[in-house]
């Protein structure tokens, strides 16, 4: 089976010369859910922006399908996003727009927008349902996003990202202020989304029971580098002290807290 998405030496450095990320591979099937982790500013919304196609890397290759996209201009990323869809940190709704204009907006004017440019209201109110209907929302449409809790702004960000059917979903730390219970809730739509439309996902977490809850592979960024990329079972069984204190969360080890 060909991957759905291949990483290959990947390279990126600030304009001061500070590289974030220094050589990660890795790559995904269709379908497969990797999470990726790592200390806070150590480059996985980096690697997000950079397969998103939001900022060019310094060096090496993404490969999205047949299509090598780190050298595309943006009339020629249209189609790639076209295939995306972004969950953002804490859901990033517009706060002067209903439920049901945010998911709109993810239809009429994201990257599928000539697609839909045709759309009827009552094709469009069908699809702003139906998305609603698979992420357990049902009839909010007319809500404000003040009016709703986190989960339920999550589960919102999760029907815009599915408004245009992405192959590829993008989660920046879906879990992230949520309690236990509603976080599991977004980790159980995670995976339902995946069995039931088959996307290939890509979660940045810093919850370890999340991760091992829903990944299928792990990737740990640690000084640019990966420190490890394989199953949730060989992550748990990891010898690599970095890996081991940081999913044992102890404050002793090689990471180092910066003040």
């Amino acid at each position: 089976m060909k991957p759905k998405i291949d990483v290959r030496d990947l390279h990126y450095a600030t304009d001061d010369g500070r590289e974030i990320l220094s050589g990660l591979s890795f790559c995904l099937y269709p379908g497969e859910i990797l999470c990726v982790m790592g200390v806070s500013g150590g480059g996985k919304s980096t690697l997000l922006r950079c397969m998103a196609g939001l900022i060019k890397p310094s060096a090496g290759e993404i490969w999205i399908d047949d299509v090598e996209i780190t050298r595309l201009d943006e009339d020629a990323l249209v189609p790639v996003r076209a295939q995306m869809g972004v969950v953002f940190q804490y859901a990033a709704l517009f706060d002067s727009m209903n439920v049901f204009d945010n998911i709109a907006f993810g239809i009429v004017r994201g990257p599928k927008r000539e697609e839909h440019r045709t759309l009827g209201r009552i094709a469009l109110i069908r699809m702003v349902r139906e998305r609603l209907q698979q992420v357990g929302l049902p009839g909010t449409e007319r809500k404000m996003p003040a009016q709703l809790s986190g989960g339920m702004r999550r589960r919102v960000g999760l029907a815009r990202a599915l408004a245009t059917d992405p192959d590829i979903i993008l989660y920046d730390e879906p879990t992230s202020g949520l309690d236990p219970v509603t976080g599991a809730s977004i980790d159980d739509l995670i995976v339902q989304t995946r069995n039931r439309r088959k996307v290939t996902s890509i979660v940045v977490s810093h919850d370890m029971e999340s991760i091992f809850r829903i990944a299928d592979t792990v990737l740990m960024i640690y000084e640019g580098k990966a420190a490890i990329y394989g199953t949730p079972d060989e992550v748990r069984a990891s010898t690599n002290p970095v890996v081991r204190q940081f999913v044992s969360g102890q404050t002793d080890g090689p990471i180092q807290f910066r003040r």
